[in-house]
């Protein structure tokens, strides 16, 4: 029988079940690679196109929620969007892999699993893998978008200039402007694109494992560390690490980031000596981090360290020019995903798009896009399949207008009644004494 050209990572914790599944599988398909640490997977994932990756749910002994199964399959979506990700699961877990199914996962494997069950998900899952990435071959990366209008002409203009430098870059922008599609664009106009790109949430890494997590560890440091580990910045070694959401990392924290910056150097938990880095560093946030480092939420050092050169991404509703092409672009992304090619607008929905304020931007209209491809019952997309109210977005951005004024003026009320005392203010307005500083900053509100 001749074997599939098929690149498959198999993933989980426990050797028996490695050995099984490489066994099972290599008499049927070319390559298997197994791994008993899901991040090593962030490293295979860059060198190499990877069509099939069989990951177990849990990783941390006394951890059946299935959480870790769940971080690591968005984290490979990411990476390698192409890349069908079959999830191993015991039956009492069946409910957390179906919430993964929602979430990108091509299907789940009951362990101990079925044999001819399992080789035919694979078969299926590679065809899939090698379909889509045929049809994004002459793609630009990520499946990426630019559009006409003048803001974002602009802020890709500047991301390609300083893409052939090694500077740090901060990009600022709202939830689902596409910082993460920018960051990547950078990376494949490198020199580096041939490495690895990471991509680290902040936002979603518990404090106590932030510098295991980051900067790695030693076989023994603590109770779960079996082996050494290497950590994100290790990962990216000679590419580029993506330190999104970075306004959210607690300042006792931001310290040990910046030594990191600042030495270029990382030290294992575990171990005494440092080991030398060659990373690029792109940071984003959705926050005015010159207001946090104002109000003391954010190191100064930190912020200048990472802002060398800084992109700022505009919102939807700023790229009014953009937003029926871009719309098309996403049908035509989407409609390849679900295997529906023959969609189109109607006149009214794409009316209708033109006229929505899209707070949730980018990733609000994929979502909306994704669901209306789904749901549509015929070969045309009308308003109720995108869900979209029937409210124009100059009316939305009036009532903003209208509301913002209340609160400024309702929080000048109360700064003068208190003789600007910032704590009692803050105590009358239900907001914490930082809160109250950024609507200051942002009313443009002074002690006078």
């Amino acid at each position: 029988m001749k074997k599939i050209q098929a690149n498959i990572v198999v993933i989980d914790d426990q050797e028996d079940i490695l050995f099984a599944a490489k066994m099972l599988l290599k008499k049927h398909f070319e390559n298997i690679i197994t791994l008993n640490n899901p991040k090593d997977s962030i490293k295979i994932l860059a060198e190499h196109k990877i069509d099939v990756v069989l990951l177990d749910m849990n990783y941390r002994i006394g951890y059946e929620d299935g959480k870790e199964g769940i971080y690591f399959l968005k984290e490979i979506l990411l990476l390698s969007p192409t890349t069908k990700v079959i999830l191993m699961t015991a039956f009492g877990h069946v409910e957390t892999a179906v919430e993964a199914l929602k979430l990108g996962a091509f299907d789940y494997i009951l362990k101990p699993w079925d044999n001819i069950r399992l080789i035919e998900i694979v078969k299926k899952g590679v065809t899939q893998s090698r379909k889509e990435h045929k049809t994004s071959e002459n793609k630009l990366v990520n499946d990426f978008f630019v559009g006409t209008s003048s803001v974002i002409v602009k802020a890709y203009d500047l991301a390609q200039k300083v893409a052939k430098t090694d500077a740090n870059i901060l990009i600022l922008g709202e939830n689902g402007t596409g910082k993460y599609v920018l960051a990547h664009y950078i990376h494949q106009q490198s020199s580096r694109k041939d490495n690895a790109f990471v991509h680290v949430d902040l936002g979603s890494l518990n404090e106590n494992i932030f510098e295991s997590e980051l900067f790695g560890y030693a076989k023994g440091a603590f109770t779960d560390a079996k082996n050494d580990t290497a950590g994100r910045f290790e990962l990216a070694e000679n590419g580029t690490i993506f330190l999104d959401e970075i306004g959210n990392i607690p300042l006792t924290l931001q310290a040990k980031l910046l030594q990191v910056i600042q030495t270029k150097t990382i030290t294992r938990l575990g171990e005494a000596k440092p080991r030398k880095l060659n990373v690029r560093i792109i940071a984003a946030t959705n926050l005015d981090l010159k207001a946090e480092v104002q109000h003391k939420n954010f190191r100064e050092d930190l912020f200048y360290r990472l802002n060398t050169m800084q992109i700022t991404l505009p919102p939807l509703r700023k790229r009014k020019e953009d937003l029926v092409e871009l719309a098309h672009f996403l049908l035509g992304k989407l409609s390849s995903k679900y295997d529906k090619y023959d969609l189109v607008f109607d006149e009214k929905a794409l009316e209708q798009i033109q006229k929505h304020a899209w707070f949730g931007n980018i990733r609000e209209m994929e979502n909306r896009i994704e669901r209306a491809v789904i749901l549509c019952e015929n070969n045309t997309i009308t308003i109720p399949d995108l869900d979209l109210e029937l409210v124009d977005s100059f009316e939305i951005e009036k009532e903003e207008i209208q509301l913002s004024n209340i609160e400024k003026n309702s929080i000048e009320k109360v700064l003068l009644k208190h003789q600007f005392n910032i704590s009692k203010s803050a105590e009358e307005l239900g907001l914490s004494r930082a809160a109250l500083y950024r609507r200051m900053e942002k009313y443009d509100i002074k002690n006078d």
